[in-house]
């Protein structure tokens, strides 16, 4: 007979979300998650064998939460354009959400964490592949000017979901001065998102004409 879970992988997980964004890969001890969830070490064994098999789990898991709210958001009816504008609005209160861990994947990432490298390995470009997609066809159907998929990506993520990963950071790390803090907090709220989304899509919606006159 098996020996019940008791639920505790998901318990261990629970945990691990709470506190991965402080820690990252190297500091996320096992004792750490033990004491967090109220089980021992042992168990932690038992369910994920060991540490990078749980960080693996752990981020790949929080990662497909994300990426289905965006994939179902692409495939909402509409043109190409309005999907692309909601698919936008979507990322940038995800970012906003999720920003703390993601933020702490690409640092660790950088710092030759393993773990985090095959991570973005694996998912990186899945959420960019959609949103090039929607790029595409608005360009095909001639809601957007034609050029550079790339060209236009990247002012897209300029516009719209760098704010959300510097803003956070900036004010958590109170590099603000305190009376541009609540201004500048509303940058993260629904509003400035769409207003950004918009704008960005206004912008390369005009021909190259009209980019160019003056």
């Amino acid at each position: 007979m098996a020996r019940p879970s008791q639920q505790l992988d998901e318990v261990l997980l629970q945990s691990g979300r709470a506190l991965f964004a402080q820690h990252g890969c190297g500091g996320l001890s096992l004792r750490m998650l033990a004491e967090h969830a109220g089980v021992n070490v042992g168990m932690f064994h038992y369910h994920f064998k060991n540490k990078d098999n749980f960080l693996t789990q752990l981020l790949q898991t929080m990662y497909d939460e994300v990426f289905v709210q965006l994939q179902a958001e692409v495939n909402h009816e509409g043109s190409p354009v309005q999907r692309l504008r909601e698919a936008l609005c979507l990322l940038g209160r995800l970012l906003r959400e999720h920003g703390s861990w993601i933020g702490r994947v690409w640092a660790d990432a950088a710092q030759g964490e393993q773990v985090a490298r095959q991570f973005l390995e694996k998912n990186g470009a899945r959420h960019v592949m959609l949103i090039t997609s929607l790029l595409m066809q608005a360009m095909q159907a001639g809601e957007i000017a034609m050029a550079p998929p790339t060209y236009a990506l990247s002012f897209l993520m300029g516009s719209v979901a760098a704010p959300m990963v510097i803003v956070p950071r900036a004010l958590d790390m109170g590099f603000v001065p305190p009376m541009l803090q609540e201004p500048l907090s509303l940058v993260l709220s629904d509003a400035a998102i769409a207003d950004r989304v918009n704008r960005a899509l206004y912008a390369l919606a005009a021909t190259n004409e009209e980019l160019h006159r003056g």
